[in-house]
């Protein structure tokens, strides 16, 4: 029986949300946007725990060496 429970806890204890930029705290991100005074466009968001940006650029690293594997 506790093994049903801790299975059943398990995936409750690493549930993160999911969202368009990455896995975060929170479903919808804090973003403020806005203009300064150039007419430049800012938007600032929270920060996520994990972005696909971050896991691309990991990936994209690995795959592509470049030295080689000789230096």
């Amino acid at each position: 029986m506790k093994r049903y429970i801790l299975l059943l806890l398990l995936p409750l204890l690493f549930a993160g949300c999911v969202n368009n930029r990455g896995i975060s705290l929170k479903y919808y991100n804090d973003c403020e946007e806005y203009y300064d005074v150039q007419g430049y466009y800012h938007k600032q968001c929270d920060k996520n725990i994990l972005d696909y940006s971050d896991v691309t650029n990991a990936l994209e690293s690995n795959v592509n060496p470049k030295y080689g594997s000789v230096r």
